[in-house]
């Protein structure tokens, strides 16, 4: 006898033992001697058969609880079923989406459409795609497996494997790699390059700036780039039904609508449906700025209007070669400054690599003396005023301060601050519009912890400064607030 679960081998017992219960005594035993007298009122019952010990599989998805059925009611799980919810599974896993009430609903409506395409088709369904049944159900996903049916014999299985439909392609394919051209700024020269303008109404240049602004890729710039991108746009003129780009087509244009309105359609599994609509205002294409990609949607027009388009092969040389040059700026900027002349060329390119741009108006104070600090400056451009608070002398201006020196372009002034760790010893104000480097005392202390010792020995060249003005160090060391 085999070997089953203990419940079963429980209950197989007890049966035996009823059944030895409720057998007749052997020929010539009399009825009281029998080991297991029949209770009264009891009738024969064939004995219970032996247990095999060999039960089915569990299977890998337990069949559902259903409610009893009523009088005259009976429920049957419909044809079908599992395989549509294992093929759902199995799309679940492999694209694991981040709305599963979305997916769903793609899936199941992408599944109908099949269907619908199947039986309006006419003639005869392809084997394995009967009329409105659903579609072959694809390999489960790698370390994905689920229980199948039975398998068949050659016998069983000869006369259909006719039928077998082929394996379905998978509908998610992987998103193709893309590239763009390449540019050197340094091959070309400054003054054989002629901008690229075209001319614009004021009207539409300030439309243009404002659909421009909320695009992620001119968030950075700064003016003089932005400047340069609205010049080099050209305007094109569109008629109603025209199609401005083709989902699929190779993305070279970035559009900015001027007029008109337009609609998005997108294609999937061959049908194209409208999923937006342009009125008078918007963009599209910015994709094809940053690299050749296909487009991802076809925009039409439905009434007579005008975009305006930027090409990719521009907007790089502006970007690209304008950057190169400030990178340079920055550099040469770096290299001059007394302090970092001992940095290494790499680390002289992290220092660049952090270093952000600020603009100040004209009077506008740049930083306050008893502030606490947190970045130090490079002049730009401009001039910028440096003034003092004195302690002890009277011969001061209105508002308690003297100016003890003046910084223009290329000079530094905060860091001392920084070396010390005491609050700004003097004030800064911008004579006329200033535009300054900034270095945050965050990565000014994470790039150039090696040079602190070199910075605190040209404190004493500040001092001699300051002696020199006022005939006293002022305190430099634990300036007033």
């Amino acid at each position: 006898r085999g070997r089953g679960c203990y419940s079963h081998r429980r209950g197989c017992r007890r049966r035996a033992e009823r059944a030895n219960r409720e057998q007749p005594p052997p020929p010539g035993l009399p009825e009281s001697r029998s080991r297991h007298p029949r209770r009264p009122g009891r009738a024969r019952t064939p004995a219970a058969p032996t247990c095999s010990g060999l039960h089915p599989p569990r299977p890998l998805f337990p069949p559902p609880r259903l409610a009893p059925a009523g009088p005259g009611m009976s429920i049957s799980i419909p044809a079908g079923l599992t395989e549509l919810l294992q093929g759902f599974t199995v799309e679940v896993l492999r694209s694991q989406p981040g709305d599963l009430l979305e997916f769903a609903l793609q899936y199941f409506g992408r599944l109908k459409a099949e269907a619908a395409e199947s039986g309006a088709g006419g003639g005869s369904p392809a084997p394995g795609h009967e009329r409105g049944s659903l579609p072959p159900r694809r390999a489960p996903a790698r370390g994905v497996s689920f229980a199948e049916e039975p398998m068949q014999t050659d016998s069983e299985s000869g006369d259909e494997e006719e039928g077998f439909a082929a394996p379905v392609i998978n509908r998610f394919t992987r998103r193709a790699s893309v590239c763009a051209e390449t540019y050197n700024p340094d091959e070309e020269e400054d003054d054989t390059e002629s901008r690229i303008i075209y001319p614009k109404t004021d009207d539409q240049r300030n439309r243009l700036q404002e659909a421009c602004k909320d695009i992620l890729l001119f968030k950075n710039l700064d003016p003089e780039q932005m400047s340069q991108v609205l010049d080099a746009m050209f305007e094109k003129l569109v008629e109603g039904g025209e199609h401005v780009i083709d989902q699929g087509d190779d993305g070279d244009n970035f559009y900015v609508i001027d007029r008109g309105t337009y609609d998005i359609y997108v294609k999937c599994d061959g049908v194209g449906r409208c999923v937006g609509t342009y009125d008078n205002r918007g963009s599209f294409g910015e994709l094809a700025l940053m690299y050749n990609t296909p487009r991802a949607a076809t925009i039409i027009a439905t009434s007579p209007g005008a975009v305006w388009g930027l090409d990719r092969v521009t907007f790089r040389r502006i970007i690209v070669k304008n950057n190169a040059k400030k990178r340079r700026m920055y550099e040469n900027f770096i290299q001059s400054l007394p302090f970092l002349k001992s940095l290494e060329l790499s680390e002289r390119l992290k220092v660049v690599d952090v270093i952000g741009t600020k603009i100040y108006k004209d009077g506008e104070q740049i930083i306050a003396q008893g502030d606490m600090a947190d970045c130090f400056f490079i002049v730009e451009s401009g001039e910028v005023k440096i003034t003092m608070k004195r302690k002890n002398k009277q011969d001061v201006e209105e508002n308690g301060a003297v100016e003890i020196a003046r910084y223009s372009r290329g000079q530094y002034f905060g860091e001392l601050a920084l070396v010390t760790n005491k609050p700004r010893a003097a004030s800064a104000f911008a004579l006329g519009t200033v535009k300054c480097l900034v270095m945050d005392v965050q990565a000014f202390e994470r790039l150039l912890g090696p040079c602190m010792e070199i910075m605190k020995r040209n404190i004493a060249n500040y001092e001699e400064q300051l002696v020199a003005l006022f005939g006293t160090n002022m305190d430099i060391a634990d300036p007033i607030a």
